[in-house]
């Protein structure tokens, strides 16, 4: 009896004493596992007399029976300390802001961002977008838009010239996406109806100028295109593209080679405070030029002036982010700064739509 009692507090004084679950279990396999002590005392049970194991039974069961409860609480308390040292170490406080995750740190820069929103505006009017490449022939970017040789229009354009081929040809860096109206005009059947947004080269680099820039333009062919469609179409995208209710705008008489008639259009807006906000106010801005496509224009992509016509119209895409984001110089989109791209760039989940707001 008293050898039980001298185990049995020994045993209780190891469980209590475990640290954690592997010592724990250390002392339960000393205890009960096949070669423990409350095991090897629970083997003698055979080899004794009827009357001393009917005696000693009760009592090595129940030091079992002890040393198993004890365990099994000593099991629980570590276990709930654990949890309770684990709930403290990854607490979350709530009032934080939430961390962005690696999809959603980096940044859309304002020319993807306004390109992605023209092309949902004029998408949603049922446009196609079309492309072509950078280097273009100088028939393409010039002779077929109805720049004659020696035409001083050609003189406007501070064109980067590449150097002559075997046949003494020169090609060039476009200066307008204009070429691509004309690829399309060869290529597809009216009706035509298309935006061509890309990058443009000219030789002038200031606050408001870029060696290299972007512009969309937009083509529409058909049988009765006339200029109250482009003038819808224009007034639609403003109003979606700005986000106002309504917008004014003016057409001045101007020239272009590939357009006739051809206008230069400005758009309502105010001034006040330094800022330009648009739909209201008694200024004017210009944003974009338009119009008619020329009858040479057409005769050279093998179109009959005489069966079709259409309009055009060309604006800079630098140019349009600028006012509405409010940037005042253009250097800064093609700098690779940083911080400046945290400061005016856009979430790239955020994707542009009319339904869910051009700018979330």
């Amino acid at each position: 009896m008293t050898d039980l009692t001298r185990l049995e507090t020994d045993l209780l004084a190891q469980v209590t004493g475990a640290a954690d679950e592997a010592a724990l279990e250390g002392v339960r396999v000393a205890a009960l596992g096949k070669k423990g002590a409350v095991s090897e005392l629970l083997k003698t049970l055979g080899s004794m007399s009827p009357e001393v194991r009917k005696e000693q039974g009760p009592l090595i069961n129940g030091l079992r029976d002890r040393v198993q409860g004890a365990i099994q609480a000593r099991r629980d308390t570590l276990a709930e300390a654990a949890l309770t040292a684990r709930l403290a170490a990854e607490r979350i406080d709530v009032t934080l802001p939430v961390r962005e995750g690696p999809e959603t740190r980096g940044r859309i820069h304002p020319i993807t961002q306004v390109m992605d929103e023209i092309t949902a505006i004029f998408g949603d009017m049922g446009f196609s977008i079309a492309e072509g490449p950078d280097v273009e022939t100088d028939e393409l970017n010039f002779t077929a838009l109805n720049f004659p040789e020696g035409h001083p229009a050609r003189e406007m354009h501070d064109t980067f010239f590449l150097r002559p081929d075997r046949d003494g040809k020169r090609k060039l860096l476009r200066t307008h996406t204009s070429p691509v109206q004309v690829r399309t005009m060869r290529s597809v059947q009216p009706p035509i109806r298309v935006i061509c947004p890309g990058r443009t080269y000219r030789h002038d680099s200031d606050q408001t100028h870029t060696p290299m820039f972007h512009q969309v333009e937009g083509l529409v062919i058909d049988r009765q295109a006339n200029i109250a469609h482009l003038k819808w179409i224009l007034e639609e995208f403003c109003k979606a593209f700005f986000e106002v209710d309504s917008v004014k705008m003016r057409f001045r008489p101007s020239f272009f080679p590939f357009t006739e008639p051809s206008a230069e259009v400005d758009i309502q807006c105010s001034r006040k405070g330094g800022e330009i906000r648009f739909g209201e106010g008694d200024d004017w801005l210009e944003i974009l030029g338009c119009g008619m496509v020329h009858p040479n224009v057409l005769r050279n992509c093998g179109l009959d002036p005489d069966s079709v016509q259409g309009f055009a119209w060309g604006m800079g895409i630098d140019r349009i982010a600028m006012l509405k984001y409010g940037m005042p110089d253009l250097r800064p989109f093609f700098e690779a700064d940083v911080r400046w791209l945290e400061h005016y760039g856009f979430r790239p989940l955020d994707i542009p739509s009319l339904v869910g707001g051009l700018t979330g």
